[in-house]
């Protein structure tokens, strides 16, 4: 982290409090001497952090080795980061579905749950069916509400800082809705919302298909599909927290819908009515003409978004999630469309996360807000500057 001279005592003090619980957390039941040759601090320094952390509540002393109990002497005292001093909640909500995973402050999943949810409900009885999951989600896990650190949220639409839906066609009553301060009022805690697309990159990232690459683009693929990229390693939101919207760009001079291209009638199909979209596919696979070039028609509009998306960004790798992650040969024709057009394509893969990835990416968001509290030393992949 480089050498400090003449800086705040206070500020040294944050670091290395920050540098010995990285420490903690990263290592299994660690004395003090392993924490002082873990972080390069001296014993006095990382025993005055211990201490400060045991009063936090964060630290606590941990059992001795089976082995050490039987030698001679006082075995060396052992510490562990103590998880279950907060727990963090990652909520998706979708336009069928509500769901929620808990996690202690190390961010392993502890709890799950969703509900149903259709897709005509107004924004109060979607926020309803909320607060109804998290309910019962604590209740099963045995937490208490007051154990909550943070929140994060995944929605559909573009989302201002302040957790302001600006822009959601996809759930009625959705434009314009104060979602971070309505649902700041069921918590005493942050509540952090953020775009559904942007959120499952960030969870692909985290523990899916991206975990190896630091510049990437996932598509939340359905009929009006969306993406979330990461560029160097950090979200990209865009400067009015748009980026990604690619399922406008049929409007620059295309302006037959995806809806459009997916029916076998003259109706277009409800964007929301996955089980017409489904029956589409199902009566492609099963040799329907019309069926498989309404089909075909489709994936070349993905494909064609997305490339667009590629040639802006020069991602390493693309990961394809939503629904159409469940197509049958989505993969080969993105791969060479993206050649096609691409100096240098990038990979081409499925989310590894499925449902669970919106959900997932809304944890990392509250996992990073409660880190940039207890380590403040570096800015998280979701900060927002």
């Amino acid at each position: 982290m480089g050498r400090l001279t003449g800086g705040d005592p206070s500020l040294l003090r944050r670091i290395n409090s920050a540098v010995v619980l990285h420490a903690l957390r990263g290592a299994h039941s660690p004395t003090l001497t392993d924490l002082t040759r873990i972080t390069g601090l001296s014993r006095p320094t990382v025993e005055g952090v211990v201490e400060g952390l045991f009063e936090a509540g964060l630290v606590v002393e941990s059992a001795p080795d089976e082995g050490e109990t039987r030698r001679q002497g006082r075995p060396a005292r052992r510490f562990r980061f103590r998880a279950e001093a907060g727990h963090l909640l990652g909520i998706e909500i979708g336009p069928h579905r509500v769901s929620a995973l808990l996690s202690g402050l190390d961010g392993r999943i502890i709890g799950a749950g969703s509900r149903e949810v259709s897709e005509t409900a107004s924004a109060d009885d979607r926020l309803d069916r909320v607060r109804a999951v998290v309910a019962d989600l604590l209740r099963r896990s045995g937490v208490a509400r007051s154990s909550l650190r943070a929140v994060g949220v995944g929605s559909p639409g573009i989302v201002e800082a302040d957790g302001t839906v600006r822009l959601g066609t996809a759930l009625p009553d959705w434009t314009g809705l104060a979602l971070g301060e309505r649902l700041r009022r069921s918590f005493r805690c942050p509540v952090l919302v953020e775009n559904d697309a942007n959120a499952a990159a960030v969870a692909e990232h985290w523990k899916g298909a991206a975990t190896e690459s630091d510049d990437i683009v996932f598509v939340l693929a359905g009929l009006s599909p969306g993406a979330g990229s990461l560029i160097g390693g950090r979200l990209h939101r865009g400067y009015g927290g748009a980026a990604g919207e690619i399922g406008a760009l049929h409007l620059l001079g295309r302006e037959v819908t995806p809806e459009k291209l997916l029916s076998t009638t003259d109706t277009p199909l409800d964007p929301l009515d996955e089980q017409a979209v489904a029956a589409v596919f199902a009566e492609a696979r099963h040799g329907d003409v019309r069926a498989q070039a309404a089909v075909e028609r489709f994936i070349q509009r993905l494909v064609h978004d997305v490339a667009a998306l590629v040639l802006a960004l020069d991602p390493e790798l693309v990961v394809i999630g939503g629904w159409a992650a469940g197509l049958d040969g989505v993969l080969d024709p993105l791969r060479g469309e993206l050649a096609r057009y691409c100096l240098r394509p990038p990979r081409v893969a499925l989310s590894l996360l499925g449902e669970a990835a919106v959900a997932t990416g809304a944890l990392r968001l509250a996992l990073d807000h409660v880190e940039e509290q207890l380590f403040a030393v570096e800015g998280s992949v979701t900060a927002r500057r």
